[in-house]
C-alpha cells in the first residue's frame, strides 16, 4: 500500500503554524482541501472541520464511520533553536525509521492522524461506508474544539481515532481531566543583596499523561524543593519563579531569580550535587546553575512563605493506581505551569482520573490545600472519561482486521492520559469507538518521532476495518 501521501500530506500540515490556540491556518488547508476534493466541508467559530465523504460503490447506504484527529500541537523547542512557531514550519528529517524534527516537537501528536485521513478522503481506491472526518482544534489545552463542535449534522455512532500513540495497542477507555489554577496575590517591597538566577534544565519531560508514572522529575517541582531547603539555611528573597508553558507536560526547565546572602552560594552549591547525586539514575542530564551577580536592589515577592509552602508542599504525579485494570494510573496531576506575573504568582495543573468522583475529589483536595495560603482557585477546561464498552462491535471488527494484519490480536488497554473520545462518548447516545495509531514516542517533548513504518501498518489496518463495515 503506497503511504507517499500520508507523507505528503503531513509535510504539508508541519509547514503550517498551529500550536494550540492558533490553528486557523490548519483550519484554511483543510477547507481547501476539501474544495479541491469537492467534498462537503463545514467549518465553525473554534476551527473545528468536518468533510464529508460518500460511501465507495455497494457501501452507499451503510451507517457512516468518523475518522477523528486534531490540527494543533504542543509547540516546544530546544534551547538552541530559533522558530518562532507563529510564523514558522517544523523542519523534519529522516532518522533511520524514524523521523524527527530538528530541535522542536514533530507534531505527529496529531497531525499524522489528519494525514491519514486526508489520504483516505483524497482516494477512490479504497473501499469504505460514508466517511464523516472531523478534525477538532485546540485538543492538547483542555479538548477546547471538540467541546464546541455541533454534532447536528452528525449522523455516525461509531468512530475511529487515531490519536493513540502505540500500534500494537488498541484504547478503549481513557481519563477524564481538567484544567486547575491556583492564584496567590503578592505585594512587593524593595531589597539589597546578591543577584542570582537558579536555572533548572535538561530534565526529560514528557506527556503528563503518557508519562506520568515514569518518574519524571517536574522542574516546578524541585524548584520548589530547592526554594524551600535555601529559604531554611540562608537568608533569601524571592523576585520571581517561572517554569512551563503547557499544563499538560511535565515540566522541564524553570527559572527563579533571587536576593541572596552571602553565604547563599556556598550553601546552594553544595546542594545542588546533593540533587544531582540523588537524581541522576532518573534524569541524567539534570543541570542546575546557579549565576551569582553583584549587590543590587530589587523588587521582592512579600508571601515568600507562602509562596514556598505552595512549591514545596504541592502535590504532583500519581495519586492513584486502579484497581480494576492493572498498571493503569487512576489519578494524578502534573504541575505543567508556574508563572509570576505582575502581582500574583499562577499554578496551573492538569488534572485525571478515569473515574469522575476521584476526578472531584483531587479538585476538593487542591481546593482545601490552596485555603491554607488564602489563595483563589479556578477549575476550567473540563473533560470527560470515556469509560468501556465490552458489548463494542468496532473493538471486535479491529481486532480481526488486526490479527489478520500480524497473526496476533493487539493488547486491548485503558489510558491514562485524555482523548477526545470521551467528549463525543458523553454527547452521542450508544457511542461505539476505538483509540489507534501509529508509534509516536516522546510526545510533548523535543525528542518526539514516529516510526515510519507502523504509519504505513495502522493504515493497512484501518483501511482493512472500513472495508469490513460492509
Amino acid at each position: 500500500m503506497n503511504t507517499e501521501r500520508i507523507f505528503y500530506y503531513f509535510e504539508k500540515l508541519n509547514q503550517i503554524p498551529r500550536g494550540s490556540g492558533d490553528v486557523s491556518k490548519a483550519a484554511d488547508f483543510l477547507e481547501d482541501f476539501a474544495r479541491e476534493q469537492s467534498l462537503k466541508c463545514r467549518r465553525d467559530t473554534a476551527d473545528n472541520v468536518v468533510i464529508f465523504k460518500n460511501g465507495s460503490k455497494g457501501y452507499e447506504t451503510l451507517e457512516p464511520v468518523i475518522l477523528q484527529g486534531h490540527t494543533d500541537m504542543v509547540c516546544q523547542k530546544s534551547e538552541s533553536s530559533n522558530i518562532n512557531f507563529e510564523t514558522d514550519g517544523i523542519k523534519t528529517y529522516v532518522d533511520g525509521d524514524f523521523l524527527r524534527a530538528e530541535g522542536t516537537t514533530l507534531g505527529a501528536d496529531n497531525g499524522i492522524a489528519v494525514a491519514m485521513v486526508l489520504a483516505i478522503l483524497e482516494s477512490d481506491d479504497y473501499a469504505h461506508p460514508p466517511i464523516e472526518a472531523i478534525f477538532t482544534s485546540d485538543e492538547e489545552i483542555g479538548m477546547i474544539g471538540a467541546g464546541k463542535l455541533s454534532l447536528d449534522d452528525i449522523k455516525s455512532k461509531r468512530m475511529i481515532n487515531i490519536d493513540a500513540e502505540e500500534p500494537e495497542t488498541l484504547t478503549v477507555s481513557c481519563a477524564g481531566g481538567s484544567d486547575f489554577q491556583i492564584v496567590l496575590p503578592f505585594e512587593k517591597k524593595t531589597v539589597s543583596g546578591k543577584s542570582v538566577k537558579i536555572r533548572i534544565k535538561g530534565l526529560k519531560g514528557g506527556h503528563s499523561g503518557v508519562e506520568i508514572h515514569k518518574g519524571r522529575v517536574n522542574a516546578n517541582i524541585l524548584m520548589g524543593r530547592i526554594l524551600n531547603y535555601l529559604n531554611n539555611k540562608t537568608e533569601i528573597e524571592i523576585c520571581s519563579v517561572n517554569g512551563g508553558d503547557k499544563a499538560n507536560a511535565i515540566t522541564l526547565s524553570a527559572v527563579a531569580e533571587l536576593i541572596a546572602d552571602d553565604k547563599f552560594e556556598k550553601v546552594a552549591r553544595e546542594y545542588i550535587e546533593v540533587l544531582k547525586a540523588e537524581l541522576s539514575a532518573r534524569e541524567p542530564e539534570l543541570e542546575i546553575e546557579i549565576e551569582v551577580s553583584k549587590t543590587v536592589s530589587a523588587e521582592v515577592i512579600t508571601q515568600k512563605e507562602k509562596l514556598i509552602f505552595l512549591l514545596a508542599c504541592s502535590p504532583d504525579g500519581v495519586m492513584d493506581m486502579s484497581a480494576e485494570i492493572e498498571g493503569l494510573v487512576e489519578t494524578s496531576l502534573n504541575m505543567g505551569i508556574l508563572k509570576t506575573e505582575e502581582n500574583q504568582v499562577v499554578i496551573h495543573y492538569a488534572l485525571r482520573s478515569n473515574k469522575q468522583s476521584s476526578l472531584d475529589a483531587l479538585e476538593e483536595k487542591l481546593i482545601c490545600f490552596a485555603n491554607q495560603t488564602e489563595c483563589k482557585t479556578e477549575r476550567f477546561g473540563h473533560y470527560p472519561p470515556w469509560e468501556f464498552n465490552d458489548n463494542s462491535k468496532l473493538q471486535k471488527l479491529y481486532i480481526e482486521s488486526y490479527k489478520e494484519k500480524f497473526g496476533k490480536e493487539p493488547v486491548v488497554s485503558a489510558i491514562h492520559a485524555g482523548l477526545e473520545c470521551g467528549m463525543f462518548a458523553s454527547r452521542i447516545e450508544n457511542f461505539d469507538c476505538i483509540a489507534i495509531g501509529p508509534e509516536i514516542l516522546d510526545a510533548h517533548t523535543i525528542n518526539e518521532r514516529l516510526r515510519i513504518s507502523s504509519v504505513k501498518d495502522i493504515f493497512e489496518v484501518i483501511v482493512k476495518v472500513l472495508e469490513k463495515m460492509k
